[in-house]
């Protein structure tokens, strides 16, 4: 954990960051901008697009809270039901025409929640 004062500022702290974190970021980050260019494509659906938008604030905020070491091993446990849910929500929303880009997006969200699983596990 990184011992900064909040006089320094933010800072990266990736040192201490494995590939496995980069994998998990670099997934993170696919899919929050997947989530907040369907903001903007659902932006004549305010429903739709505020979902689309917390997701996607909710994936860079988890990237940018691991980037920044702040609290990471929580971040890791909460992105996994944060995660997890998004793909039952996704399949009821969808079914039964899921599309190519909801579906590449499912596959990335089903391998950052493995990774976030083993970061975790690490880090027991």
């Amino acid at each position: 954990m990184s011992t900064e004062t909040a006089s320094e500022g933010f800072a990266l702290h990736t040192e201490t960051m494995t590939g496995l974190h980069w994998l998990g970021i670099a997934l993170a980050a696919i899919t929050g901008v997947i989530h907040l260019w369907l903001a903007y494509a659902f932006s004549s659906e305010t429903g739709m697009a505020v979902a689309f938008l917390i997701a996607g604030v909710g994936f860079l905020g988890g990237v940018a809270a691991v980037l920044l070491d702040y609290r990471r091993r929580l971040f890791y446990v909460l992105g996994i039901p944060f995660t997890a849910g998004q793909i039952p929500l996704w399949y009821v929303a969808n079914a039964p025409d899921f599309g190519a880009t909801g579906i590449a997006d499912k596959v990335v969200q089903v391998l950052l929640i493995v990774v976030l699983v083993v970061l975790y596990r690490r880090e027991s």
